[in-house]
């Protein structure tokens, strides 16, 4: 009997040290076998082990003193495991590039870096690749039930129907009147609206998809009447100015 306990511990011992890691003679940093954010520091022999930060994984052929990147940059191919994430509501682990809340949301993903998060949109007709940490062509990623809405703070939203020019091609940035005479929207690629605004003086021409002259606007002829620096011309003696003078 205790012949064989002396044996049953003799093997845990020798497991034990099949399991540590064995610094090679050159100093630098290794990765584990089995964790890929895991990695081991060796000087002189001596392996300290340590972690990437939450997110991160070690990069065995990344140049420089640190090693560690973001996992769409890694192959961590047989080593699997990582450390629990420490991320929060927003952010499922520190540091990386994660899919939006909304999974009907494609087109928007998140960036984390050290759990604070920052939310970018790709271009038109593009979605978010989380595999990849890119945008690409819906095609080429496994995604459904993606549903593209962009609204601004006034709640204007892209029309879904295709704007022409008078040449009978389709308008690439469409451009839409603003409740504001200032102000239009455009359509970046028919889909991202943004609001631009015309000069000082003039107002936003739907016929023509230009900025005018208020004269030639007619629902917006007296858009500048009581500006205190435009106004209404008036003539005094033989000259005619504005209100600001």
């Amino acid at each position: 009997m205790k012949y064989t306990a002396t044996l049953l511990l003799v093997a845990g011992f020798a497991v034990l040290v099949a399991g540590q890691f064995r610094c090679p003679e050159k100093d630098g940093q290794y990765e584990d076998e089995e964790q890929c954010d895991k990695y081991y520091n060796c000087v002189d022999g001596e392996a300290e082990e340590m972690l990437c930060d939450d997110g991160l994984v070690f990069d065995s052929f990344k140049r420089g003193s640190h090693k560690c990147d973001h996992q769409a940059n890694v192959e961590c191919e047989e080593r699997t495991l990582l450390q629990p994430p420490q991320g929060n509501t927003e952010c499922r682990r520190k540091n990386g590039f994660f899919e939006h809340p909304v999974e009907s949301n494609c087109h928007m993903f998140v960036t984390c870096i050290d759990g604070q998060a920052n939310y970018n949109q790709c271009p038109a007709k593009l979605v978010f690749d989380e595999k990849s940490g890119v945008c690409a062509w819906p095609e080429n990623v496994n995604r459904v039930g993606c549903v593209r809405e962009e609204a601004l703070d006034d709640g204007f939203v892209c029309p879904k129907e295709k704007q022409f020019s008078r040449d009978g091609n389709t308008e690439a940035h469409p451009r839409y009147p603003h409740p504001d005479c200032q102000k239009f929207y455009i359509c970046l690629n028919g889909v991202t609206p943004r609001e631009h605004g015309c000069a000082l003086g003039e107002v936003y021409n739907a016929d023509t998809k230009q900025c005018d002259a208020p004269e030639n606007v007619e629902d917006c002829a007296d858009f500048y009447d009581d500006h205190p620096l435009v106004g209404k011309q008036k003539e005094v003696g033989d000259r005619t100015v504005f209100k600001s003078e």
